[in-house]
């Protein structure tokens, strides 16, 4: 589609859960050497996250390793496995306004800080009656792009 108003620019990272992060690390951090910049933990979305950095400069990708506060709670980060998709985009509200208008399914919680600190928000990964179009069972968080990630995206 052409008129469509924003740019989806690269992955901005994937989200892994299991039930105990430390066998993730064990993988991610021991075994394949990806660097942990942070940790990130919410009671509210019940995880425990270590954010990973695969690359360097404006394409490096994060790999965000996590598990539940507690697996008796929802949202249960750690099912599926691959939890999500984070994606680039250049201009988030307009990106949410055109794809609502569209039938694109959003998951509750609208724009907000993610565990980066950048804006985020999450398209469902599943479809209703009114919103036909959705992540076909793929949760897939639409994260904001900031200037110098635009930047450097443009020029590629």
């Amino acid at each position: 589609m052409n008129d469509r108003p924003f740019r989806v620019l690269g992955i901005q990272h994937i989200a892994i859960g299991a039930p105990d992060k430390q066998r993730l690390l064990r993988l991610w951090r021991d075994m394949l050497g990806v660097t942990v910049v942070s940790n990130y933990v919410s009671e509210r979305e019940n995880v425990d996250e270590d954010i990973t950095r695969l690359g360097h400069g404006p394409y490096a990708v994060e790999i965000d390793l996590m598990q539940p506060k507690d697996a008796t709670k929802k949202p249960a980060v750690h099912e599926p496995p691959l939890n999500h998709v984070g994606l680039w985009v250049d201009d988030l509200p307009l990106a949410v306004d055109w794809l609502t208008a569209q039938g694109v399914r959003f998951a509750p919680g609208g724009i907000r800080k993610g565990a980066s600190g950048y804006d985020i928000t999450f398209l469902h990964p599943r479809a209703n009656e009114a919103f036909p179009i959705c992540g076909e069972g793929v949760l897939v968080e639409l994260v904001q792009a900031p200037p110098e990630i635009i930047a450097a995206f443009s020029r590629a």
